[in-house]
């Protein structure tokens, strides 16, 4: 997730994404998102096991501004909400 003007970027996971991109748009989460409007999702992935999921998150954010940049340039380069879609 990230900001309007795309300067932030969180990355996390859950199990329902839709619910989960509700809570932090209507901050009813306290923390990173709600601190620096984190309300546009830019980029998402599926898993079928959670232990997949967590080492995904684990690597995407060790990696560099510039990495994580591209990974969301490559399937949505102008980082639109995916929210509705």
């Amino acid at each position: 997730m990230t900001n309007k003007n795309n300067e932030i970027l969180y990355i996390g996971i859950t199990n329902n994404l839709e619910r989960r991109v509700l809570e932090h748009r209507n901050k009813l989460i306290k923390g990173f998102t709600e601190k620096y409007n984190c309300t546009k999702i830019v980029h998402y992935e599926e898993f079928n096991y959670i232990d997949k999921a967590i080492l995904r998150e684990k690597q995407i954010k060790s990696w560099n501004r510039k990495r994580k940049n591209d990974l969301i340039n490559e399937y949505n380069s102008k980082w639109n909400d995916l929210y509705s879609s």
